[in-house]
């Protein structure tokens, strides 16, 4: 997990380490219009945003929704999730080098 040069959290999915060997990963980047894989999240991204998205909270993120009483973290991001507030983006590589950026938004 990191923030890339546009200042957007991302969580990778996939293999990142395939696309080690690229000098320019900034032209690997698909565009949103020619994105070719589902906008599904799998259960594998849905884990590791909500891992994230617990452990920022944890550590005194801001919270999106209204947490109504509710102090376990996990919970709380599953309430964003839900509501699909989390500001987080899924970066997802494929096996050419190339990789697609879905917000938790987008994702279904």
């Amino acid at each position: 997990d990191y923030t890339d040069g546009t200042q957007n959290n991302v969580v990778a999915s996939g293999e990142p380490g395939l696309v080690n060997a690229v000098k320019t990963i900034k032209s690997k980047k698909i565009a949103a219009e020619k994105r070719t894989t589902t906008p599904y999240m799998t259960k594998y991204e849905r884990a590791r945003v909500l891992g994230t998205r617990a452990l920022q909270i944890s550590m005194g993120a801001p919270v999106l929704v209204d947490v109504e009483s509710e102090t376990d973290p996990l919970q709380i991001a599953l309430k964003e999730l839900r509501e699909k507030k989390i500001p987080l983006v899924v970066r997802r590589y494929l096996p050419d080098g190339f990789y697609e950026d879905w917000t938790c938004e987008e994702l279904l």
